[in-house]
């Protein structure tokens, strides 16, 4: 595909410096940019590469001043890192309608209904009693079980998934060997010290606009339904157990872990090799750093919480200052024991 630098500026609202007649047909980060490919600058750090970048156009705020001469035509928009992922977002959008129709070998199980533009790659399988939605597409070799709902314009990857009357809405993706509705982790301990499996009856739902990253699973519910919540965003590689519910806008990175039953809230950031015990909740606006453990409920709104046991992220800070002049602390502790024991 190839935009001119005027359509694209027209298409994000912005206004040009240069060339407005610059043929596009490629996107790049600035420091690799080429004839032809369009980059953008958002933060800052980056800018010795706007005055080398052989890119034809870079997208910039409309409040940077570049401090010398720039090759390159630029275009000024409110926000240059939103600006610039509409434009990956409408890269991507046109690489996965190309793929359309039925690749073969492939499974569709009776009383199951497929929508128009559609894509099936080979070796897919999907079950029974299925409503499959318009412009879905299925990548070779996934797995979708029986009673599953998929909405329009879904995206699911190679490898991935599906399990019995998972529910997924609009606009979702996801990744490469994702597993949404396994059997959540549930065994009941018997008195001989052996482990009864609870039979798991529920199903997971996965709310319009949500992104589940490979390898990510997503245990159904023992009973009820497990949720995941609009516009929520998962990570490669965590695991979200029976029963949990995570609130819209919440974005959790990779390897994170969240017990069963847990309730997330909405907006919050949970960062990388997060854990979360279960039967908990995690106020709205939480934010969690990385390699956190969070062991107890957090009821207020906003808070950033560092360290396992998690506590606020000032005050864990503060400590660890402390804990790190403790040797020195000891050592002073010790002469002034001495001094006293010899008085």
């Amino acid at each position: 595909m190839e935009f001119t630098v005027k359509q694209i500026a027209a298409l994000l609202g912005g206004t040009i410096d240069g060339n407005e007649s610059l043929k596009i047909n490629q996107l790049s980060k600035l420091e690799e940019g080429q004839e032809g490919s369009i980059s953008f600058l958002a933060n800052l750090k980056y800018e010795p590469f706007l005055y080398t970048t052989s890119a034809s156009a870079v997208i910039v705020d409309k409040t940077f001043q570049p401090k010398q001469a720039v090759g390159a035509t630029l275009i000024f928009v409110d926000n240059s890192y939103s600006a610039f992922t509409k434009l990956l977002e409408l890269a991507n959008q046109s690489k996965h309608a190309a793929k359309v129709g039925v690749e073969q070998p492939a499974y569709l199980g009776a009383s199951t209904t497929v929508g128009e533009g559609y894509y099936r790659g080979a070796f897919s399988y999907i079950g029974e009693n299925c409503s499959i939605g318009n412009n879905v597409k299925i990548y070779p070799q996934t797995y979708i079980g029986n009673y599953v709902t998929i909405g329009d314009n879904t995206v699911i990857h190679p490898g991935a998934r599906i399990f019995d009357h998972t529910v997924i809405g609009q606009n979702c993706i996801v990744q490469a060997n994702a597993v949404i509705g396994s059997d959540g982790f549930g065994f009941a301990p018997q008195p001989d010290g052996t482990y009864r499996p609870i039979p798991q009856l529920g199903n997971v739902i996965l709310e319009d606009n949500v992104s589940i990253g490979a390898n990510t699973t997503i245990d159904c519910a023992t009973l009820g339904s497990t949720i995941i919540r609009q516009g929520t965003k998962l990570d490669n590689l965590i695991q979200i157990a029976h029963n949990v519910e995570i609130g819209k806008n919440t974005v959790i990175a990779a390897q994170a872990g969240v017990a069963g039953s847990t309730k997330v809230g909405e907006n919050c950031m949970i960062g990388g090799q997060v854990g979360l015990s279960g039967h908990i909740s995690v106020a709205n606006g939480t934010r969690i750093a990385a390699q956190s453990g969070i062991m107890k409920s957090i009821r207020t709104e906003g808070l950033s919480l560092l360290g396992s046991p998690a506590f606020e992220l000032k005050d864990n800070l503060r400590s660890q200052v402390v804990y790190q002049r403790l040797p020195t602390l000891e050592k002073r502790v010790d002469e002034l024991e001495n001094k006293l024991n010899n008085q």
